[in-house]
C-alpha cells in the first residue's frame, strides 16, 4: 500500500507545499497564476486520494495518517505566505489565527482520542468549512492577478476567509465537544 495510487497522490500533495511557497519569491502575475495551479493541483488531489482509496479498496493506516497532515501541512503555509506577502493583512489575519488554532486543536484532539480508541468523523459541515476555505485561499493567491480580470478578487477571497474561520470555530467547537464528552465519560 505504501505505493497505491492514493498514496501517492498524498505524497504529491505535500511535495506541493514547498513549490507552492516558492511562487511567493518570484515576481509578477505568473507568480500568482502558477502558486494558484500548484494549490488546485493540490486540492484535486485531496479529493481523488480518498476517493479513490475508498473506491479500490486502497485504504492504509499510511493515507489515515498523511492525509490530514497533507491538508494542513498545505492550509497553513499558504496562509502563512499570504499573511508574509500582505494579502491577509489588518483584521484579516485574525480569520487566519482561527482557522490555524483549529487546525491545531483537532489534530490534538484527535491524537488524544486515538489513544481512547475513539474515532471522530468528519461531518457534513466540516467538509464544507474544508471546501469554503480552500476556495478563499484560491481566490487569495490570485490576488492582485485575479483583481485585473475581476476587480473583486481578493475582496471575495477575504470575505469567504471569514466564512471558512466562522465555520471553522463552530466545527472546531463540535470536535471540541465530543472530545470532552469522551473525557467526562472516560473517568480521566
Amino acid at each position: 500500500m505504501l505505493y497505491s495510487i492514493p498514496n501517492i497522490l498524498t505524497y504529491l500533495r505535500i511535495l506541493a507545499v514547498p513549490l507552492l511557497a516558492a511562487c511567493f519569491y518570484l515576481d509578477g502575475d505568473m507568480a500568482n497564476w502558477l502558486a494558484l495551479l500548484i494549490f488546485i493541483l493540490a486540492a484535486v488531489t485531496d479529493f481523488f486520494d480518498g476517493y479513490l482509496a475508498r473506491a479500490w479498496d486502497q485504504q492504509s493506516s499510511l493515507g489515515r495518517m498523511l492525509d490530514p497532515i497533507a491538508d494542513k501541512l498545505l492550509v497553513s503555509v499558504v496562509l502563512l505566505m499570504l499573511v508574509h506577502s500582505g494579502t491577509i493583512s489588518g483584521l484579516h489575519v485574525w480569520a487566519a489565527i482561527i482557522i490555524l488554532c483549529r487546525e491545531i486543536l483537532v489534530s490534538g484532539l484527535r491524537e488524544f482520542l486515538a489513544e481512547l480508541q475513539v474515532t471522530v468523523h468528519v461531518t457534513q459541515l466540516a467538509k464544507l468549512k474544508t471546501t469554503g476555505q480552500m476556495v478563499a485561499l484560491g481566490f487569495l493567491l490570485a490576488g492582485g492577478a485575479g483583481d485585473k480580470i475581476f476587480a473583486f478578487t481578493s475582496q471575495l477571497g477575504l470575505a469567504l476567509l471569514w466564512t471558512a474561520a466562522l465555520l471553522t470555530i463552530y466545527t472546531g467547537y463540535d470536535y471540541f465537544r465530543v472530545g470532552i464528552n469522551h473525557v467526562i465519560n472516560s473517568g480521566n
